[in-house]
């Protein structure tokens, strides 16, 4: 049965019950486009463009990961929410239920504002972090909620950009301030965004990795029949010198997997294992996918994390794999896809849940399991699975 609100509490629960029909988006694209940039929205925009410290909260202001990470020492985590795709010219009505039974941890997976900027004062990015910063419900769960957040496109400044977008250092300062990061974070300093940490005690510990697949991403190769299904925008690109993650984040990466930890929570502002569609994902350099998937492979306790899309979904892969593979894809804090545009799943668990969602990762250290939901605006949890944490090990 499944457990719904009751009163103020939002429950972590489940449901298939169906809700009110999403919003539909301005476009039919599988991205939607950032928001429109006609004169009188730059101009009002404009007059909330940030100082130089972004307009951020000090990073007194809120709980910080330090803090967590004490608390964990001896109560390990059990709830985390993840979202991605925040309109902050749109309501978000989706923190009501997230605050309402928060998590103890929230990562922002991407797309947390929408800035594309052509121009390297970035005044659209500046006026978009200004005006997230207005948004009283996410500001109330950065003062209750510690947070971790990386970027995907929107945030960085261009759709669809990678290494080639020449502002990306400049708009990494703005992430930088409006994240409130502390002084010695090293993203104040290297290139890149990509972040991790461990939670908890020995036998218990979570490990968040999140991955930068945006400063150092080589071109994709157009697709020769764009709209077309499975070839809406991108081909793979079988290309053995480009690269998704970059020499040095890779370098990161493999030191950060030599951790120890029984959970590890790889988050990818772009899809891993889905197939069956042309957007933006992993399997446009399949190369580098496959460096993924063997790295993975020989790391226990992985399960895979991942934004853009425009709506929530689950996917598995088990063969070719030491252990089976788990994609959770929670996108649309408040953009969501259209219902009508349909979308092959070949490793795709079920549906895909098409209205505003966050994930949530339960975990059940007495029964060694993680549970995986996408959860919609009002807290229900419309697409779950569950693991057993023994069945995440190579051997």
């Amino acid at each position: 049965m499944a457990r719904r609100r009751r009163g103020p509490v939002a429950r972590w629960a489940t449901s298939t019950a169906c809700s009110p029909r999403p919003r539909e988006p301005r476009d039919m694209t599988g991205t939607p486009p950032a928001p429109p940039r006609r004169a009188v929205l730059l101009g009002a925009l404009a007059a909330l463009t940030l100082p130089s410290s972004a307009g951020a909260s000090p990073a007194s202001a809120h709980p910080t990961l330090n803090a967590l990470a004490a608390r964990a020492a001896t109560q390990p985590l059990t709830r985390i929410a993840f979202g991605s795709c925040a309109d902050q010219t749109q309501p978000q009505p989706i923190w009501e239920s997230v605050l309402a039974d928060p998590p103890e941890l929230f990562l922002f997976g991407g797309d947390n504002v929408y800035g594309d900027s052509p121009g390297p004062d970035l005044t659209e990015l500046r006026a978009a972090y200004a005006q997230a910063n207005a948004v009283e419900g996410l500001a109330r769960l950065r003062a209750a909620v510690p947070v971790m957040a990386v970027w995907d496109d929107h945030d960085m400044g261009r759709n669809d950009g990678g290494a080639s977008y020449p502002h990306r250092r400049a708009a990494q300062r703005l992430f930088a301030e409006h994240w409130a990061l502390p002084p010695d974070d090293p993203r104040w300093a290297r290139e890149g965004v990509y972040t991790a940490r461990v939670f908890g005690p020995p036998g218990r510990r979570v490990q968040v990795v999140m991955l930068d697949t945006r400063s150092f991403r080589s071109p994709l190769r157009k697709t020769d029949s764009r709209g077309a299904p499975g070839r809406e925008r991108y081909l793979p690109d079988d290309d053995p010198a480009k690269t998704m993650l970059g020499p040095a984040q890779w370098a990161w990466l493999e030191e950060q997997f030599r951790q120890p930890a029984e959970l590890r929570l790889l988050l990818s502002s772009i899809q891993i294992l889905a197939e069956g569609h042309g957007w933006e994902r992993w399997g446009n350099l399949p190369r580098e996918r496959q460096r993924l998937l063997d790295l993975i492979g020989r790391t226990n306790g992985v399960v895979l994390l991942s934004g853009d899309r425009h709506f929530g979904a689950l996917y598995r892969e088990t063969d070719g794999h030491p252990y089976p593979l788990t994609e959770l894809t929670s996108s649309g804090i408040n953009r969501v896809t259209s219902a009508k545009r349909g979308e092959a799943g070949p490793n795709r668990l079920g549906d895909r849940w098409i209205g505003a969602n966050v994930g949530r990762i339960t975990i059940d250290w007495a029964a060694e399991s993680v549970a995986l939901a996408v959860a919609d605006v009002q807290g229900v949890e419309r697409r779950t699975t569950r693991l057993s944490l023994s069945d995440l090990r190579a051997g």
